[in-house]
């Protein structure tokens, strides 16, 4: 087998991304605990100028990243959240109710967690969001390594949830994470808005257009106090689902670019947020400055917060029969999954940079700690549903391959399939 094609193989497994934010955690990890550190802080505090005229960004690499790079990623959220909405798992409120409901608690709970520890403590309470995110990408790669233990109906619940999950996290970052207004920055970001508004209106369908106004509205957004990342989900929500081309050819601008940014973000824009922002040095780091109350909150915000928040309101919205159990799924399966809810990683380790900006604060007490929560929710997850969970029928597991590439269209599609198929009799 050639390199080519074992790497191409690689790369289509749902478990890939997964490895790879693992590989690159762990070789942060190194460099920052050996001779390599200075080379490692180095490469994160690059500076990297852009000038126009009067206009100029200049920010070290890992802002660069932070800012820029991961509003690419929010612009995939929002392109995935928009198609779920419009024909996908969260079209109609039959569909919503239950990963709806859980996600409400898989935020309250870990944040009601971390206030509990750090009540009065007013740096501290900033990061009460940390433990309230989910990385669908580890979630859904955990569930992968369980093969038919797990129902396709608790996969699209998960994904669900995620997505709604995501939805929470773009408000709290918009209504908490934002700084002093700029107003005329302000100005351009709604005049860029309504030009893209009036671009979907009138049947504009080349992305390239869209792009360039999306370029627009973050240079905006990112000098007017609001985080920029909200400006990938405001451009996502503005790039049409469905469009005809000038050959007179239906198709989706929306879900081509989803297409096309999948496999960048989940092999370089996320490898890289994660090799920038889990180097920790744990040589500097000691037993009572674990057990403070920020990483205190976050751990037990992750492992215990997350799991009783969505196990919690989703047996209470099952028992009230607001709800139903989805398909093929029992109480253990259903617990196994609200445990791989609290691998928080890389969405945690992107309000953590967003709530303690300043490093030194925590003395990255603060983001390993969103490691080992993220750790202990996953492996517990995973012993759950691998014990709590027998194999289902073969009839019950449908394995469809992704027309777009990304994990959540492709469960979307199974999901599809499955419910439109005739019952097998007997």
């Amino acid at each position: 087998m050639s390199f080519s094609s074992a790497f191409h193989r690689f790369i289509a497994k749902e478990t890939s991304a997964g490895i790879v934010l693992i590989t690159v955690t762990l070789a942060a990890l190194l460099m920052k605990n050996s001779w390599m550190s200075g080379f490692y802080d180095g490469f994160l505090h690059t500076p990297v100028v852009i000038q126009f005229g009067a206009l100029e960004i200049a920010k070290p690499l890992l802002l660069w990243i932070n800012d820029g790079l991961m509003a690419i990623f929010f612009l995939l959220i929002g392109l995935e959240v928009k198609r779920e909405l419009v024909e996908g798992n969260l079209n109609s409120v039959s569909q919503m109710t239950l990963p709806g409901i859980a996600a409400i608690g898989g935020m309250l709970a870990p944040a009601l967690v971390y206030c509990f520890f750090n009540w009065g403590d007013e740096t501290a309470m900033r990061g009460w969001a940390i433990p309230t995110a989910t990385d669908i990408a580890f979630a859904l790669g955990i569930l992968s390594l369980l093969g038919n233990r797990v129902p396709l109906s608790l996969k699209v619940f998960l994904m669900a949830l995620a997505i709604i999950d995501d939805l929470g996290a773009i408000v709290i970052i918009a209504l908490f994470y934002t700084v002093e207004l700029s107003a005329l920055s302000i100005w351009v970001a709604s005049i860029a808005l309504v030009t893209l508004f009036a671009m979907n209106r009138l049947g504009v369908f080349r992305r390239g257009a869209y792009v360039i106004v999306g370029v627009v509205l973050w240079v905006s957004v990112l000098k007017s106090g609001v985080h920029a990342t909200l400006a990938g989900v405001a451009l996502a929500f503005m790039i049409p689902l469905k469009s005809t081309n000038d050959k007179g050819e239906v198709f989706s601008p929306s879900k081509k670019m989803e297409h096309d940014l999948h496999y960048w973000v989940s092999f370089f824009i996320l490898p890289l947020f994660a090799f920038c922002n889990a180097g920790i040095d744990l040589r500097t780091i000691s037993l009572s400055q674990l057990a403070a109350g920020a990483p205190m909150g976050i751990i037990f915000g992750l492992f215990v917060g997350k799991q009783l928040g969505v196990f919690g309101l989703s047996w209470l919205a099952i028992k009230l029969k607001i709800a139903s159990m989805p398909k093929g799924a029992t109480w253990a399966s259903l617990y196994g999954v609200a445990l791989l809810t609290g691998v928080g990683f890389t969405m945690s380790l992107f309000v953590d940079s967003l709530a303690f900006e300043d490093e030194a604060l925590y003395k990255g007490a603060d983001r390993l700690a969103v490691l080992i929560g993220s750790l202990m929710s996953g492996v517990a997850g995973y012993f759950m549903l691998y014990f709590g969970s027998r194999p289902q029928e073969d009839e019950d597991v449908i394995y469809l391959p992704s027309s777009v590439g990304s994990t959540m269209e492709s469960l979307t599609q199974s999901a599809a399939w499955f419910k439109d198929q005739p019952p097998k009799l007997k």
